[in-house]
């Protein structure tokens, strides 16, 4: 199969003040966050990638702009509402210092699976959605590009943290073991028989390797050599 880097949007506006923004609209990147998605647009430029998908929500597009602007020939850009941030419901909008009095506030930070957001989404489904839409475009890009190819989905942090826990044979109630922090570039290869995690949370580095794709195959027993760069 292909490989996918999963990024997340930089910090917003909500993010540097706190609050849970959700799907409101309206919630863009901050100037931190414009030079973050900057910096992970340029780390992306080493690696030819085939498509770029994103969240609809406008972070998460200004986000795939800075990618796609350091990116040669325009890869195809679709915007997938599958990838778009978890339903918060009536906790959309509030500040984090107030959500962590409520009763589900524990509930959430240790069992995510059993959570239903008051007039919201459940967490389950949020995590079912998200894996299903990166499998499904993974296996597009494949059958379209080749094993080879790498392609690039931007979204937000609680959907990428769950789609690393499905790949890490995770249970979803310890998904919150996982950071993902804005702009962040994590990498996943959904191999024939299960996927591998090759980085998660990475802010800097060289990725150059990518442009080569990853070989599918047994892993290495006692880690193996490394990837290379060209």
């Amino acid at each position: 199969m292909a490989t996918v880097i999963l990024v997340r949007h930089g910090r917003t506006t909500a993010n540097a003040t706190g609050q849970l923004a959700g799907r409101a609209p309206g919630i863009s990147l901050d100037q931190t966050g414009h030079e973050q998605a900057v910096r992970t647009g340029e780390r992306l430029a080493a690696v030819p990638v085939v498509g770029v998908v994103s969240s609809p929500l406008e972070r998460c597009l200004q986000t795939t702009q800075h990618i796609l602007d350091r990116q040669p020939g325009r890869p195809h850009a679709p915007i997938d509402p599958d990838l778009t941030e978890c339903d918060y419901g009536q906790w959309q909008g509030r500040a984090l210092s107030e959500l962590a009095n409520e009763e589900l506030w524990p509930v959430v930070q240790s069992h995510p699976s059993a959570v239903v957001f008051p007039g919201g989404e459940a967490m389950a489904a949020m995590q079912a959605r998200s894996v299903a839409a990166i499998r499904r475009h993974d296996a597009a890009f494949e059958a379209e590009h080749g094993a080879g190819a790498v392609w690039v989905a931007v979204s937000h942090g609680d959907i990428i943290k769950s789609i690393l826990a499905d790949a890490l044979g995770m249970h979803l109630d310890l998904f919150q073991r996982i950071n993902v922090g804005p702009a962040s570039v994590s990498i996943v290869h959904y191999g024939a028989t299960r996927p591998s995690v090759y980085a998660t949370n990475t802010e800097a580095g060289d990725l150059s390797w990518l442009s080569k794709g990853i070989l599918s195959g047994d892993a290495p027993v006692g880690g193996g050599a490394g990837q290379k760069t060209p």
